[in-house]
């Protein structure tokens, strides 16, 4: 097999895991397509051991749900998937909102500094309208204020949020506006953070959060229209 002196088992689960989720989060797999292990094993130049491994977890993670007897797809997102997500990242970025508020000047400097270098790189995506560049650049905006708490917890489940984030986010995007509105509301917490006004930097960050429910909610199917 071409995958002899490869490394051990972990490392070819680990490099199948984060070659398939590169592909989702940069939409180079199609919802609604079941997808071969066999194919895509023999696409990586390994066994199906460690592929049938990552998988596991990607379905863990939520990127994707298997059909022993089909393959794999793409997870899609159901409007209490959406509901649960958004969710969810309110309590996290909620609370961290409220850290970044009760650290020193100089952690929040850096937090300043780097937001400011991403809404410029925002801005210039949305002059090109580049959803995919600015939605990438969102997602790191966010990452950002999760880290600035310094949780690897917080951290963890972030991440295992990303791709339900994606799509969500992506689809939001897709909206005529959305993107002028969210560097506004980027722009609109980041100075109530610096004016130390924490109150309604939450506010400002849970009404942004909660926004895509408003503008989405029929946007995706209801739990009993899925195909499984």
């Amino acid at each position: 097999m071409a995958e002899r002196g490869a490394g051990g088992s972990g490392m070819l689960q680990e490099r199948a895991y984060e070659y398939v989720k590169k592909k989702i989060l940069a939409d180079e797999m199609e919802a609604g397509v079941y997808y071969s292990e066999t194919k895509l094993a023999a696409e990586l130049g390994i066994s199906r051991t460690p592929l049938h491994q990552a998988l596991h977890r990607l379905s863990q993670d939520g990127y994707i749900t298997i059909s022993p007897s089909r393959g794999f797809m793409l997870r899609q997102l159901t409007r209490v998937d959406m509901r649960e997500t958004i969710e969810m990242r309110c309590a996290i970025e909620g609370f961290c909102t409220y850290l970044l508020g009760q650290q020193s000047e100089v952690h929040r400097r850096h937090f300043f500094l780097d937001a400011a270098d991403m809404l410029s790189a925002m801005r210039a995506a949305m002059e090109k309208r580049d959803i995919p560049g600015f939605a990438a650049l969102d997602h790191k905006f966010h990452v950002a204020l999760v880290k600035s708490a310094n949780n690897r917890e917080f951290s963890r489940m972030f991440q295992r949020l990303l791709y339900l984030i994606h799509l969500t986010t992506k689809s939001s995007l897709e909206v005529p506006g959305r993107m002028e509105e969210t560097v506004q509301e980027h722009e609109a917490y980041i100075d109530f953070l610096k004016q130390e006004k924490i109150t309604e930097a939450y506010h400002a960050m849970m009404q942004h959060l909660l926004k895509p429910i408003e503008i989405l909610s029929k946007e995706f199917p209801a739990e009993d229209e899925m195909p499984w």
